[in-house]
């Protein structure tokens, strides 16, 4: 499962290094809940909870059945 997680966020890491920011996998717990570390330019960004939520765990939900959220560590 970890390996289709990274998958999913190579997704969207273009998207923020484009803007300077970069997202790493830090767990998935076995609830399917995965913890990412925002990091760059995303870190402390104020529209870093929607970049989150509309892109992030959009792509981690929709590439890995079982997942049920995404959330920064």
């Amino acid at each position: 499962m970890r390996e289709q997680v990274e998958k999913a966020l190579d997704t969207v890491r273009p998207i923020l290094q484009a803007d300077g920011g970069y997202v790493e996998l830090v767990d998935i717990l076995p609830s399917g809940i995965v913890q990412v570390r925002l990091t760059g330019a995303c870190k402390g960004c104020p529209m870093s909870q929607m970049t989150l939520r509309n892109s992030i765990e959009r792509a981690v939900k929709k590439m890995v059945p079982g997942i049920k959220a995404v959330e920064a560590v």
